[in-house]
């Protein structure tokens, strides 16, 4: 799924973002990665999405080396790939059920595909209330939950999730961040960043991995055991 050897990432401006590091995670993983905000996280998430590209060492997603000269077969790649950013990125003025359809343009699907998928990952993140609803009626969890839709409706063998939690009180962080892990199958890995420690202590994820300074400071499988 993705792996790394002696990977780093160090910025045109100089600032090292990511010291070298080891990474393997698999299929059907879910994957907490904790630290502060500069901590690493979301330069981590650029490797993964193909934004940035290793300055030493290897890194590999879904079989594909995130490297320059790559361009046409990273766009393919992400193509399997279902993101959930911070500003969710929806369209104001278009429906709850036109954001998450849109996703799916260029994938092949019929239009009555694209409807049936849409309706049932709607309905999945409690939203079937709100199908006909334009996005810019929505509350912010609302908004999310829109956005999550459109990530998975796709059915991607990775969904990533950038601080899904940091607008959200104690008791909706944790409905979300068990819908996010709901979508783990055998196919299908979920990794998801936050820099609120507290809230996935006890989830039950394969893998922990904690950032400080652009290393990763911990690592253990809590449903696995210690590694």
């Amino acid at each position: 799924m993705i792996t790394a050897n002696a990977c780093s990432l160090q910025y045109k401006d100089g600032t090292l973002a990511l010291k070298p590091f080891d990474l393997a995670i698999n299929k059907g993983e879910v994957v907490f990665i904790t630290g502060p905000s500069g901590s690493g996280k979301t330069s981590l998430l650029k490797l993964i999405l193909g934004m940035e590209f290793p300055t030493s060492g290897s890194f590999t997603v879904l079989n594909q080396p995130i490297k320059a000269g790559c361009d046409r077969e990273i766009r393919q790649m992400r193509t399997q790939i279902g993101p959930i950013f911070q500003e969710f990125r929806l369209l104001d003025g278009r429906s709850v059920l036109d954001n998450v359809m849109l996703s799916m343009r260029f994938l092949g699907y019929s239009q009555t595909q694209m409807r049936e998928l849409a309706t049932h990952y709607i309905d999945r993140v409690g939203l079937s209330h709100k199908l006909e609803h334009t996005v810019d009626r929505l509350s912010w969890g609302e908004c999310q939950r829109v956005a999550i839709a459109r990530a998975v409706v796709r059915k991607p063998k990775l969904i990533v999730a950038d601080e899904p939690t940091g607008n959200l009180d104690q008791e909706n962080a944790k409905n979300v961040l068990a819908l996010l892990m709901s979508f783990c199958d055998d196919e299908t890995s979920v990794i998801i960043t936050t820099h609120a420690t507290h809230l996935v202590d006890h989830m039950d994820a394969h893998v922990r991995l904690k950032m400080q300074n652009g290393t990763f400071v911990l690592e253990r499988g809590l449903s696995h055991g210690e590694r």
